[in-house]
């Protein structure tokens, strides 16, 4: 190491010190509390798309159409609308899937 007057060297000393401090008090300025951290929100609940459209169609003239349809609109909105018809305001994404011809797809 290359040989510094005292008072650059206790200079440079009190430097590093001053840069250590600064990187630890910025350090714990960082740190992240888990205990007080909320806890992370639960996956959405995936729901039997097979059992809720039985029960969907149970009544329908075309049972093999109306849960193939309604199979299909419960993969894409992970809902089914509760009993044999109606109560689309239960799953409005439910209600709002059309086909090519802007019927409603979902039974």
């Amino acid at each position: 190491m290359a040989y510094l007057p005292k008072p650059l060297a206790a200079a440079s000393f009190l430097a590093a010190i001053l840069l250590l401090l600064i990187h630890f008090s910025n350090a714990q300025h960082y740190q992240v509390d888990l205990a007080n951290s909320p806890a992370p929100s639960p996956q959405p609940q995936v729901i039997d798309c097979n059992g809720a459209c039985k029960g969907r169609c149970e009544k329908s003239k075309r049972p093999n159409l109306c849960n193939r349809s309604c199979g299909s609109c419960c993969a894409r909105c992970n809902c089914v609308p509760h009993g044999t018809s109606g109560n689309y305001e239960d799953c409005p994404c439910y209600f709002k899937l059309t086909t090519h011809n802007n019927t409603r797809k979902c039974p």
